[in-house]
């Protein structure tokens, strides 16, 4: 099914975007993660509701449409879907104008743990994916269901892939944080290219605070997010190489010595010269 599904948008383009698929068990954190890398242009409520297929974010202005199993698409109210024919539904298709998604597609998929959800809904997907951002409790981290569903993907994933900790900062001790990433970086050696810990609520609450921002572990993450996009980017053109311009924006410093995040901007056809950092947290996806 998976191999033979063409969607609307689908293009052998060598300019491609790479598309980041958000995965995890349910409520392990993705939708946030999504509003986070988006810089704050959170999806409507309805859209981060559960038991919903996946939900392909891409840059545009135009209005949501649900896109059925045969690649026809469909005007959809993101307001009313208690009606939505999950059977004949490949994902809703969400467009909005932040800067991320003109580096990238999100899909943020179903939580896999939802017994009522067949796992064909985000399986079939799956082959559009480059990389997987895979969010999972730090407090319950890396579970037997959630190594069972990574073992059963396509193997190509685990080169690209990151894993995070999130609700790192529910783990109250540093010997507690410690001895979780210590054991999940062990179990998960090979699997991923990198294990973060990350408190998403609290990278979401830093705005102009770069002190809360790096001690959300959003710091460190938005670099190693950057670096994968790096690598997954396709030339502009076949004969193009790739654009090699940093894409974080550095901000002047404010009042009384504060610093807002920097956000990712997109690269474009031009090459562009990051001013320097003013504080080393000063980083962001998007506060």
């Amino acid at each position: 099914m998976s191999d033979e599904l063409i969607l609307p948008f689908d293009s052998p383009d060598a300019a491609k975007k790479p598309v980041i698929a958000l995965m995890g068990e349910f409520s392990a954190g993705k939708s946030t993660l999504s509003n986070l890398l988006m810089g704050g242009g959170d999806l409507p409520v309805q859209v981060v509701a559960t038991r919903l297929p996946p939900v392909w974010i891409r840059h545009g202005t135009g209005p949501a449409r649900r896109v059925d199993l045969a690649g026809q698409q469909h005007p959809v109210d993101l307001t009313d879907l208690d009606g939505l024919d999950m059977a004949d539904t490949v994902c809703l298709v969400v467009e909005s104008p932040q800067d991320i998604l003109e580096r990238c597609d999100l899909i943020d998929m179903p939580g896999i743990s939802d017994p009522n959800m067949d796992s064909e809904t985000w399986m079939r997907l799956l082959p559009r994916a480059d990389a997987v951002l895979w969010c999972t409790h730090a407090t319950q981290a890396w579970r037997q269901s959630e190594a069972a569903v990574w073992a059963s993907l396509p193997k190509k994933l685990r080169r690209h892939s990151l894993l995070l900790l999130t609700r790192f900062d529910k783990l109250v001790t540093q010997s507690d944080r410690e001895r979780v990433l210590k054991r999940v970086r062990h179990e998960t050696d090979g699997l991923f290219c990198g294990c973060l810990p990350i408190s998403l609520t609290q990278a979401s609450a830093a705005e102009d605070d770069p002190d809360l921002w790096l001690q959300s572990g959003a710091d460190a993450f938005a670099r190693r997010f950057v670096e994968l996009l790096h690598r997954l980017e396709r030339p502009t053109r076949p004969d193009t190489p790739p654009v090699a311009t940093h894409p974080l924006q550095s901000c002047a410093p404010q009042s009384a010595g504060k610093v807002r995040p920097r956000r990712v901007v997109p690269a474009t056809g031009t090459r562009r010269t990051a001013r320097p950092p003013a504080r080393e947290s000063s980083l962001s996806v998007g506060a």
